[in-house]
């Protein structure tokens, strides 16, 4: 894991395509922007996190319907 400090209007590369740039930094909370291609998935963690569960609910739903069968 890499930790680094930036500033207001500082940027880190990931890749030779994706910036990321602190835009505001205020009470405890920090303002990304993300420049990245159309072709690159950006998700907030806990969103991606209940988007994993809701496809294991679905494979198990599934799965019981089929034994059903």
């Amino acid at each position: 894991m890499l930790v680094i400090s930036r500033k207001k209007g500082e940027s880190l590369l990931i890749g030779d395509n994706i910036e990321i740039t602190v835009v505001k930094v205020d009470d405890g909370s920090v303002k990304l922007s993300i420049n990245a291609p159309k072709n690159v998935t950006i998700l907030r963690k806990e969103l991606y996190k209940e988007v994993v569960e809701e496809n294991k609910n679905a494979v198990a739903s599934d799965i019981s319907l089929l034994k059903n069968i």
